[in-house]
């Protein structure tokens, strides 16, 4: 008779390594999470509620006929969405051109308020008489309110009674009976309206950021023999570069989705030079009372917008992360 012998292995050779225990949410871990909860469900609520319901108004036949039961509206499919693309048609032609203003209008403004606000940062950095008053001017737009500002701007490009009129005709620019918001003109107006806003915002972040920046660095650069313009290169706009980021997507955004300043300046229906495209949606909207429609552009234009940040921030980060 074999008796067959096994030799045990030692046991903590053969068992799975302890885990770790779970730390379970409860009393005061919990208390945080509950205290949140609220806020994060009415975010929800008001930021991403309307915007499932303009998804399913999308694909919906949403027009004056169905707006008193508007729940019970046909389906529409991808009709509106063909719709808005096709850009041989009046209504996607009409889209392009709307989309074509407002890109132009974006980059008009975030350029030059970037530009402009930027120089009012690099003048105010240094300490002098007076800058204290003139940080306060300067915030002066963006302190006031949007409305406030953007009607009296209207009242100033009038015709006959308005300032500007009666600015140029000082200066010998012209004979002061110009129509600031009518024709090709209505665009440079909506653009000088929205870079009066948007600069002193600019000004403000840039400001915070060159605070940022040691006096040492300048000091040894100077030592160095680096000029004004080679400090700027390669001090400041490197270390402005984190600021830059959030700045001009921020601008960017604003003015894409600009809605005030068109609809002060000029109405549900403004001149084909300043049809932005979030006014264009508001016509097709609430205008044309084809909802279905101006939901389904609203949509693009969110995809878009969604495209293009993420575009910015994986491309700024990836130079970041080089730098």
């Amino acid at each position: 008779m074999v008796v067959e012998t096994v030799k045990a292995a030692p046991r903590a050779a053969e068992d799975p390594p302890p885990r770790p225990r779970r730390r379970r949410l409860s009393g005061p871990r919990l208390t945080p999470y509950l205290l949140v909860l609220p806020a994060v469900l009415l975010e929800l609520l008001v930021h991403f509620g309307p915007m499932l319901v303009g998804v399913w108004m999308s694909f919906r036949k949403l027009t004056q006929f169905f707006i008193s039961n508007w729940s019970q509206a046909p389906s529409a499919g991808l009709a509106n969405y063909r719709l808005a693309l096709d850009f041989d048609g009046p209504l996607g032609k009409s889209l392009l051109h709307s989309f074509q203003v407002t890109i132009l209008y974006t980059i008009a403004v975030v350029l030059i308020s970037w530009v402009v606000g930027a120089s009012a940062a690099l003048v105010l950095q240094r300490s002098f008489r007076g800058r204290g008053l003139l940080r306060t001017l300067f915030l002066v737009p963006y302190a006031m309110p949007i409305y406030a500002g953007i009607m009296t701007w209207s009242f100033m490009f009038q015709r006959d009674n308005g300032l500007v009129n009666h600015v140029q005709k000082s200066l010998g620019l012209g004979d002061g009976q110009s129509f600031w918001l009518v024709g090709n003109n209505a665009f440079f107006s909506m653009a000088i309206v929205a870079i009066w806003r948007c600069w002193p915002f600019a000004f403000l972040m840039l400001l915070a950021g060159l605070q940022n920046i040691p006096d040492e660095v300048y000091d040894a650069a100077s030592v160095d023999g680096a000029g004004v313009w080679k400090q700027i290169r390669y001090i400041t706009l490197p270390y402005l570069r984190p600021v830059n980021v959030v700045l001009i997507l921020m601008l960017f955004l604003w003015n894409f989705n600009d809605f005030n300043t068109p609809f002060v300046l000029f109405g549900p229906t403004p001149p084909k030079s300043a049809d932005l495209i979030s006014l264009h949606i508001y016509g097709n909207s609430f205008v044309s009372w084809n909802f279905g429609f101006g939901a389904a552009m609203s949509v693009l234009l969110l995809l878009f917008l969604l495209v293009v940040t993420g575009l910015y921030l994986f491309l700024t980060s990836r130079r970041s992360r080089r730098a």
